[in-house]
C-alpha cells in the first residue's frame, strides 16, 4: 500500500511548470492575459486531481464550486474569447479582495482569519509564488492546523520535480510535525519518503521517518494502527533476505502495545508467519489486551464527546499521570492540545511536567515555544519560557529576542507587563557577578531597570490608564539590589524617595521596608530620619510606626533623641486620636439625623393618613347630598363604563365635587355623574373578591415551588398554557396564577412541582420567551424572612471567559451574533439583554470555553462594524451597583424638616401638568418656599379667620367708653 501511494504521489511531478513562466509576462494583451490565467488554473486543476479524492475531503480552501471553476479554466485555454469577460470580472474582484487583505495584514499581522482568507484567494487565482510566501509568513507567526499543513504539503508535492524540490518538501514536513503531533501528517510524510527510495540514502530515510513516526504517534490507540501497517507493508515490499526478520520485529512490537483492533493484527500475524508464534509474544499480546481494557473507557468517552473534549482529556491525563509512563503522558498531552491549543492552563501543565520530570532540552524548549505561539497573550507562558531557556543554557541574545517578542505579544492587563519585566530583570540579575565593582552585565541590568520604569510609565499607562505596579515593586527590587549587592546606599535612598513620592508615603509597611533596608545596610542617622518622616506621613497604622521609633531610641538613642521621639509620637498620636473622635462624632451625628428623618417621616405618614380619612368622610357626606338632588331631578342617564371605573377607584374630596358642579352649571351642561354610595362600592368590591378565588401559598413548599413573573397580562388561561412548558422539567402538582379583584391576570404565578430537582431544573427556563416577553423564573423565597436574597442569577464579578458587547443593532439576533463569535473560539452561551417587554437593548454577554478564547475575541472583535453599528467588546466586569440613597430631608427657613421626594429614572410618573382648571384649583395647606425671594406666609384657615378673638373685661369697658 505504501509503495502504491508513493507511486501515485510521484506521478504528477512531470506536469505543470507553465504558471511561473506566465506570471512574469505583464505586458501581454488582454487575451493573452486571459490565457495565462487559464493556464494557471490548469496547474491548480492538475494539483487538485493528482492528490485524489481523499485530499478533497481534507483541504479547506477547495470546494466543489472551485472544482467547477478549474474545469472552466481548462476549457478556456482552447477558447479564451468565450469566457474572457467572466475571467476579467472574477479576476478583478479577487484582486481587489487580495489587496484589501494584504493591506489589513500590514496593519495587524496577528489577524489569523485574514491570513487564511488571503491564502485561499491566492491559491484560487493560481498565484503559486505568492501562496508560498503567504504561507511562510503565517507559519512564522502561528502554528498551522493539520488541514492547512496538508493542503500546503499537497501543493508542494505536486510541483516537486527534482531532488532540490524534494528536499524542500522534506523541510516542510519537518516543520509540520513540530507544530502538532498529527498521525495523518506523519503518515503522509512516510508515504512521500517512499517515493524517494531510489535516491541515495533513500531506504535509510524511509525507515528513519517511519521509526520517528512510531515513537511519536505509534502509541495512539485509535490512529496509530495506520502507521504500523504502512511501515509493515513497506518492509514487506522490499526484496531482501533480512526483510522477514524486520517484519517479524514490527509485528511483535505492535502486538505489545494496546491498540484498537489488536485481534485482527494478531490473526494477520498468525496467517503471515510460517513458524508458531513465540510464547513471549503471546504473553505480551495478552498483557496489552488487559491494558486496552483499562484505556477503553477513556477512549470511548473521547469518541462520544464533542470537540474540544477538554474535560475528557483532563480525566485521561490524570489517569496517565497515575500510571507514570512518560511516552504515553506526552502523547495524551499532545492529543489534547490538538483540539485545545488555545487553553493556557493545559500548556502550563504540560510544560511543568516536562520541566520537572523529563528535563530534555530540545523537547522542553519546543513545547514552550509552541505554547507562546498558540497563546501569546498569556504572560505565565512567556515567564516559564524565559526560565526554561535560562535553565537549559540558551545564549543571552536568544533570550533577549524572546523577551522582546513577549513585550509585543499584546497582554490584556497592565500587571502582565510588570510580571514579564520582573522575570527578565531576575534573569539579568542572575547573570551579574557582584564581586566586581563594575561589569557589562551590571550596566545592562541598570539600564534594563531604567527602561522598565519608562516602559511602564509611557507604554502601559497610556494603554491601560495605570502602570500595573502601584506598590513600585520593580523599583523596590532595584533599591534592594543596589543596597545589598552593590553597596550603593545613595542610589537606594534615591529610589526609595521616588517610591514615596508616588503616593506610598501614607502606608506604614512601605516606611518599615525602607527602615529595615537602612537598618541592614545603612546607618542609624538615616534610620532615625526615615522613622521621623514615617511618623508624620503614615495614616493607616501610625501607632506601629511610633512604636518602632520608640523601640529604636530606647536601645540606641541618647536622652535628647528619646525626648524628641516621645514628643513627636505623642503629638502625632494626639492628632490622630482627635481626628478619629471627630470622625466618630460625625458618624454619630449622621446616624442621629437619619433617626430624626425616620421619625419625621413616620409622623408625616400618620398625619397624611388622618387627613385622608377626614377628607374621605366629608366627601361621602357630600356625595350623598348630591345623589338626593339628582334623584329629585330624575336624571337616570347611564354613565360610561370608563368613567364609572375611574370614579370607583378615586373618591374626590367635597370641595372638588362642589366646584365641578358649579362649573357644569356655568356652561349649561347637565352631564351629572351617577356615583354609587360607599356602601354600594364596598358591596360591589366584596362581590368581585368573592368571585375571584384567593391563591394561598404554603411557605413550607418553597423548595418545590418556583415564582414566575413578567408574563403578558393578556395571557388567557395561563395555567393551561404554562403547564406543557414546565412539565418538561418534571411532574407539576399545581400552577396558581394570580388575578386582580376584577379577574384580570396580573402577570405572575406560582408553579408547584412534586420533586425539588424539578424546581431546580425549572430555574433554567428563566428569560425564556413567552408570547413575545422574557419570562422570569426565580426561587420561591419569602423576602421578609430573607431580605438579602437576590433573584439576579448572573454573576456581577469579573469573568475573564465572558465578553460584554455593547452598541449592537437592535435587529441583531442571537444566531447572527453566534455566527460572528464562534470564529474566535467555542461559544458556550450568548445572552442578549432585553427590557421587561422583551425588546433588545443593544447589549449582549458572550461566554467562551476559556479565558484565552475570550481574550482573542476581544482583540479581534472590538471596533467591528455590524450592520453599520460599531460595537465595543470588553471582558465582562460589571460595575458595582450603587445602593439607592435614602430620601433626604431639607429644612425650610424657620420651618420644620420636610422630606424631599426622590423619583425614579422616569421622574414622578405620569405628567407634571395640572389637569384641573384654575377656577377649581385650591391653594395647598402647606405653602412651599418660593424659588426666589422669601417664603409666603402660611394661609389662614377659614375657621380661624371667622372666629372672634376672646375679649377681657377691660376690652368691654373701652368699647363702652367709646360709645
Amino acid at each position: 500500500m505504501a509503495t502504491a501511494a508513493a507511486t501515485s504521489v510521484s506521478e504528477p511531478e512531470t506536469e505543470p511548470k507553465a504558471a511561473p513562466k506566465a506570471e512574469g509576462e505583464e505586458d501581454e494583451v488582454k487575451a493573452a492575459r486571459t490565457r495565462k490565467k487559464a493556464s494557471s488554473r490548469t496547474v491548480a486543476t492538475a494539483t487538485y486531481k493528482t492528490t485524489g479524492p481523499g485530499w478533497d475531503q481534507q483541504e479547506e480552501g477547495v470546494s466543489e464550486s472551485d472544482g467547477d471553476e478549474y474545469a472552466m479554466a481548462s476549457s478556456a485555454e482552447s477558447s479564451p474569447g468565450e469566457y474572457e469577460w467572466e475571467y476579467d470580472e472574477e479576476e478583478e474582484k479577487n484582486q481587489l479582495e487580495i489587496e484589501r487583505l494584504e493591506e489589513q495584514l500590514s496593519i495587524n499581522v496577528y489577524d489569523y482569519n485574514c491570513h487564511v482568507d488571503l491564502i485561499r484567494l491566492l491559491r484560487l487565482e493560481g498565484e503559486l509564488a505568492k501562496v508560498r510566501m503567504a504561507r511562510q509568513k503565517m507559519s512564522e507567526i502561528f502554528p498551522l492546523t493539520e488541514e492547512l499543513w496538508l493542503e500546503w504539503l499537497h501543493d508542494e508535492i505536486s510541483m516537486a520535480l527534482d531532488g532540490l524540490d524534494r528536499e524542500h518538501v522534506y523541510d516542510l514536513f519537518e516543520k509540520a510535525v513540530k507544530d502538532y503531533i498529527c498521525p495523518n501528517i506523519w503518515l503522509e510524510y512516510g508515504q512521500y519518503s517512499v517515493g524517494g527510495i531510489g535516491q541515495k540514502g533513500g531506504l535509510e530515510k524511509v525507515r528513519s521517518v517511519f521509526e520517528r513516526a512510531l515513537s511519536s504517534v505509534g502509541l495512539h490507540m485509535t490512529k496509530g494502527l495506520a502507521i504500523w501497517e504502512a511501515y509493515r507493508e513497506f518492509e514487506s515490499a522490499i526484496v531482501e533476505a533480512a526483510r522477514l526478520e524486520k517484519v517479524h520485529s514490527l509485528f511483535r512490537r505492535q502486538l505489545a502495545i494496546p491498540l484498537y483492533d489488536m485481534e485482527a493484527t494478531f490473526a494477520e500475524y498468525e496467517e503471515w508467519s510460517e513458524d508458531p508464534i513465540p510464547e513471549s509474544v503471546i504473553q505480551n499480546y495478552n498483557k496489552a489486551l488487559q491494558q486496552l481494557e483499562k484505556y477503553k473507557p477513556y477512549e470511548e468517552a473521547l469518541l462520544e464527546a464533542e470537540a474540544p473534549r477538554l474535560a475528557e482529556y483532563q480525566a485521561y491525563i490524570d489517569f496517565e499521570m497515575k500510571i507514570g509512563d512518560p511516552a504515553r503522558i506526552q502523547l495524551i498531552f499532545e492529543r489534547a492540545l490538538v483540539e485545545n491549543c488555545l487553553v493556557p492552563d493545559l500548556w502550563i501543565r504540560y510544560s511543568q511536567y516536562l520541566d520537572r520530570q523529563l528535563k530534555v532540552k530540545d523537547l522542553v524548549l519546543s513545547v514552550h515555544n509552541r505554547a507562546v505561539r498558540n497563546c501569546p497573550w498569556t504572560v505565565a507562558l512567556w515567564s516559564r519560557y524565559l526560565l526554561a531557556m535560562e535553565r537549559h543554557g540558551v545564549d543571552h541574545q536568544t533570550i533577549s529576542v524572546t523577551f522582546e517578542k513577549a513585550l509585543s505579544a499584546g497582554f490584556i492587563q497592565a500587571t502582565d507587563y510588570v510580571e514579564i519585566w520582573q522575570a527578565y530583570l531576575d534573569y539579568l540579575r542572575r547573570r551579574v557577578d557582584f564581586r566586581q565593582d563594575s561589569s557589562k552585565e551590571l550596566e545592562e541590568l541598570r539600564s534594563a531597570f531604567t527602561r522598565a520604569l519608562e516602559y511602564l510609565k509611557q507604554e502601559v499607562e497610556e494603554r491601560f490608564n495605570e502602570s500595573g505596579d502601584p506598590s513600585c515593586m520593580i523599583m523596590q527590587n532595584w533599591a534592594r539590589i543596589e543596597a545589598r549587592l552593590c553597596n550603593n546606599m545613595q542610589k537606594a535612598r534615591e529610589l526609595w524617595d521616588s517610591i514615596m513620592t508616588r503616593g506610598n508615603a501614607k502606608y506604614a509597611n512601605m516606611w518599615l521596608e525602607y527602615y529595615n533596608l537602612e537598618r541592614a545596610h545603612g546607618d542609624t542617622q538615616h534610620c532615625r530620619k526615615a522613622l521621623h518622616r514615617a511618623v508624620q506621613c503614615t495614616s493607616d497604622y501610625p501607632e506601629h510606626v511610633c512604636e518602632v521609633l520608640l523601640t529604636m531610641e530606647r536601645t540606641e538613642g541618647t536622652l535628647e533623641d528619646w525626648d524628641i521621639a516621645v514628643q513627636k509620637t505623642e503629638t502625632r498620636l494626639a492628632r490622630v486620636n482627635e481626628q478619629r473622635i471627630k470622625a466618630v462624632e460625625k458618624e454619630a451625628a449622621l446616624a442621629q439625623q437619619e433617626e430624626e428623618k425616620a421619625e419625621h417621616r413616620k409622623r408625616a405618614r400618620a398625619e397624611k393618613k388622618a387627613l385622608k380619612k377626614k377628607k374621605k368622610t366629608r366627601g361621602a357626606d357630600k356625595r350623598k347630598a348630591d345623589e338626593d338632588d339628582e334623584k329629585e331631578w330624575g336624571d337616570d342617564e347611564e354613565e360610561q363604563p370608563s368613567k364609572r371605573r375611574r370614579i370607583e377607584n378615586s373618591v374626590p374630596i367635597a370641595g372638588e365635587a362642589q366646584n365641578l358642579e358649579a362649573e357644569t352649571g356655568l356652561f349649561g351642561k347637565s352631564a351629572s355623574i351617577d356615583v354609587d354610595p360607599p356602601s354600594k362600592q364596598k358591596e360591589r368590591a366584596a362581590v368581585l373578591k368573592r368571585d375571584v378565588p384567593k391563591v394561598p401559598h404554603d411557605s413550607s413548599k418553597d423548595s418545590i415551588t418556583v415564582f414566575v413573573s413578567n408574563l403578558p397580562y393578556s395571557m388567557e388561561e395561563p395555567d393551561v398554557k404554562l403547564r406543557p412548558l414546565f412539565e418538561a422539567c418534571g411532574e407539576v402538582v399545581e400552577i396558581r396564577p394570580i388575578f386582580s379583584n376584577r379577574g384580570d391576570f396580573r402577570g405572575y404565578c406560582y408553579v408547584e412541582f412534586k420533586e425539588e430537582k424539578s424546581a431546580l431544573q425549572a430555574l433554567e427556563l428563566d428569560r425564556k420567551n413567552v408570547e413575545g416577553r422574557p419570562m422570569f423564573v426565580s426561587p420561591c423565597v419569602d423576602k421578609s424572612k430573607n431580605p438579602d436574597f437576590k433573584v439576579f442569577r448572573y454573576s456581577t464579578a469579573l469573568e475573564k471567559h465572558k465578553l460584554f458587547i455593547s452598541g449592537l443593532p437592535f435587529s441583531c439576533t442571537k444566531e447572527e451574533l453566534e455566527e460572528i463569535c464562534k470564529a474566535h473560539g467555542t461559544v458556550r452561551d450568548i445572552r442578549l439583554v432585553t427590557n421587561r417587554a422583551g425588546k433588545p437593548k443593544g447589549l449582549a454577554y458572550v461566554e467562551y470555553e476559556n479565558e484565552s478564547q475570550a481574550s482573542q475575541a476581544v482583540m479581534k472583535m472590538d471596533g467591528m462594524t455590524i450592520k453599520e453599528n460599531v460595537i465595543k467588546v470588553a471582558i465582562s466586569n460589571p460595575p458595582q451597583r450603587k445602593v439607592p440613597e435614602k430620601p433626604e430631608a431639607k429644612k425650610g427657613p424657620g420651618g420644620p424638616m420636610v422630606l424631599r421626594q426622590i423619583y425614579g429614572a422616569r421622574g414622578k410618573g405620569r405628567t407634571q401638568l395640572s389637569l384641573l382648571p384654575r377656577a377649581l384649583q385650591r391653594p395647598s395647606t402647606t405653602a412651599a418656599q418660593a424659588e426666589n425671594g422669601p417664603a409666603p406666609k402660611p394661609a389662614v384657615t377659614t375657621s380661624a379667620a371667622t372666629e372672634a378673638p376672646k375679649m377681657s373685661n377691660a376690652d368691654f369697658a373701652k368699647l363702652l367708653l367709646r360709645k
